[in-house]
């Protein structure tokens, strides 16, 4: 199977072209968000207030990196179990996320809200969090500092390889 190259400026416009089992070298902008942060996110969200990056065709990681070392961008940034942001990903999803990475499977109404809104989900190596730091170019802590590790940082990758683990045809690499 051939690899698909793709920056995340494209996965609006092309989820559709994936499919469960694609493999994908993704690079371009991607935000780093774990639990605490999805928290917060929907905090601002009932609130109506401004999110600290644009959900409108974004895309989400969840990891939460450690610090870097001497001349890195970034520490080790293996993803984390998706699972955990279900209860928020139909809601940053109706709103415009195209895409996220993670590890592991996702609800049904996480499978419901990608399918409805043409997103996609993405599954990374887990642990592979140094090997992942490596597609990593450069990371900027933009939100929720105090959270430390799992803050949100934008980060610019290149060729991070993933596999299409839930595509927007209802495709998916998992038991059902």
């Amino acid at each position: 199977m051939a690899e698909i190259f793709l920056d995340t400026a494209e996965l609006k416009e092309k989820a559709a072209t994936l499919h469960a089992g694609d493999r994908v070298l993704l690079s371009g902008t991607v935000y780093t968000s774990r639990d605490a942060a999805h928290k917060r996110l929907m905090s601002l969200i009932e609130s109506g207030e401004e999110l600290p990056f644009e959900l409108d065709g974004g895309c989400i990681y969840y990891a939460g990196p450690t610090p870097a070392p001497d001349g890195m961008p970034i520490g080790s940034c293996g993803p984390t179990t998706s699972g955990r942001m279900d209860p928020y990903a139909p809601t940053l999803l109706d709103r415009g996320l195209s895409a996220m990475i993670g590890k592991g499977e996702r609800d049904r109404a996480v499978c419901e809200a990608i399918c409805r809104n043409g997103a996609v989900y993405l599954c990374a190596i887990g642990g592979a969090g140094a090997l992942a730091a490596k597609c990593v170019e450069k990371c900027e802590e933009i939100a929720f500092f105090d959270l430390g590790c799992e803050s949100v940082k934008r980060i610019e990758i290149k060729n991070f390889p993933l596999i299409v683990g839930i595509d927007c045809h209802g495709g998916t690499i998992f038991k059902v």
